[in-house]
């Protein structure tokens, strides 16, 4: 694939995205991608206005790159190892990605050009250790557009709600159900309103990240094929519901008439089907008012020959009854998908640190290692 693909007449969908309401942002940026220009060909070329991370692709970039094996080296030689080392690692990247967005962020003045960075999923259900790993990434990285991802669990939420008070933007991630969404926009919701209760200001961003895909390959064997791919357009299509809902509720207009910014909601997209089109998701959840995030494999594809059309074609709520009908519990797999992208997450770290570790081999092995201002 050619990173650098530069606009041709073509390219119509990621174009026209913003005339529908919705902002691309790149599921990862690479220290790699920052060195050699292409997330800047990316901002130029297909109208990307943000970016996410994600474990497993940085674990693959470390894998691939030098870029990163350098950094990892250097750290290494600094005296830092494991966690901590990661976290510098990924701070520094984090900065400077959050710099090439911040005109974006400037321009729209706070609405757009943001910047995620995970902390360590070992914490995803460890409200204090949560908080205080968000504080560190929040105070060490000094960049008014960065999110600081934090999952949904029964403690993320509880987290989410006193980062917010406390004034860091959250990215509420690993959100698979209307009832997940909502927890998360109730703790964002309830953040802000004890801020203005405080006399603090409500100006606090924060998004929403839904995941879609895992919905569909749940259950890909177990429903007949013309079921296939349509779960998780259709539960997408349920929590659009919820959040417009929640923009035109009381609640909300008296705190946006106060300054708050809403929580949009971000869609991750990215087809693990190979029968299926590669553009299949990021087609059918243009809506306004949301984001997708999408892997540059499929942000390449969609530039290429994706269409945009109607969002949430079909009648969302016969499908979901039509899976329940064929077997499928909601609320069974609402909380399987979450617990399992959890523990998929904790692979993925421990993965990350295990390479890391490889990386550093040759900057020798520490004794003693200086930690980071938070222990994670």
């Amino acid at each position: 694939m050619d990173r650098f693909v530069r606009w041709r007449p073509d390219m119509n969908s990621v174009q026209r995205l913003p005339e529908r309401g919705q902002s691309l942002w790149l599921d990862n940026v690479t220290r790699k991608m920052l060195d050699d220009g292409t997330a800047q060909n990316y901002i130029d070329a297909f109208s990307v206005t943000g970016a996410t991370s994600s474990l497993s692709i940085i674990d693959g970039a470390i894998g691939r790159s030098e870029s990163e094996g350098a950094g990892i080296r250097e750290r290494a030689k600094a005296g830092l190892s494991g966690e901590a080392q990661f976290m510098e690692l990924a701070a520094e990247d984090a900065g400077r990605a959050a710099d090439l967005f911040g005109p974006i962020f400037d321009a729209t003045r706070g609405g757009d050009g943001w910047v995620s960075m995970e902390i360590s999923p070992l914490l995803a259900h460890n409200v204090a250790r949560s908080i205080d790993a968000a504080l560190w990434v929040h105070q060490h990285i000094k960049r008014p557009n960065l999110f600081v991802k934090i999952p949904g669990t029964r403690a993320g939420i509880r987290a989410i709600e006193e980062s917010i008070f406390i004034g860091i933007p959250i990215n509420a991630t690993l959100l698979f159900s209307p009832e997940q969404y909502a927890d998360a926009a109730e703790a964002y919701l309830r953040g802000i309103e004890r801020r203005i209760l405080a006399g603090l200001d409500p100006r606090i961003g924060s998004v929403a990240s839904l995941f879609i895909s895992p919905w569909d390959k749940a259950v890909r064997h177990r429903v007949p094929v013309n079921l296939q791919n349509r779960l998780g357009i259709a539960i997408g299509a349920r929590i659009y519901r919820v959040y417009c809902e929640l923009l035109a509720s009381q609640r909300w207009q008296r705190l946006a008439a106060l300054g708050a910014r809403p929580q949009r909601l971000v869609w991750a997209t990215d087809t693990k089907d190979p029968k299926a089109s590669d553009t299949m998701y990021a087609e059918r959840l243009a809506a306004p008012d949301t984001i997708d995030t999408i892997p540059e494999k499929a942000l390449c594809a969609f530039a290429g020959h994706g269409r945009i059309g109607p969002a949430f074609v079909g009648d969302a709520e016969a499908v979901i009854e039509h899976f329940a009908r064929s077997g499928v519990h909601m609320d069974v797999l609402t909380m399987t998908l979450q617990h399992d992208a959890v523990e998929a997450s904790v692979k993925s770290w421990r993965k990350l640190l295990r390479r890391m570790f490889d990386k550093s081999a040759g900057a020798g092995r520490f004794r003693t290692a200086k930690r980071a201002s938070v222990s994670i």
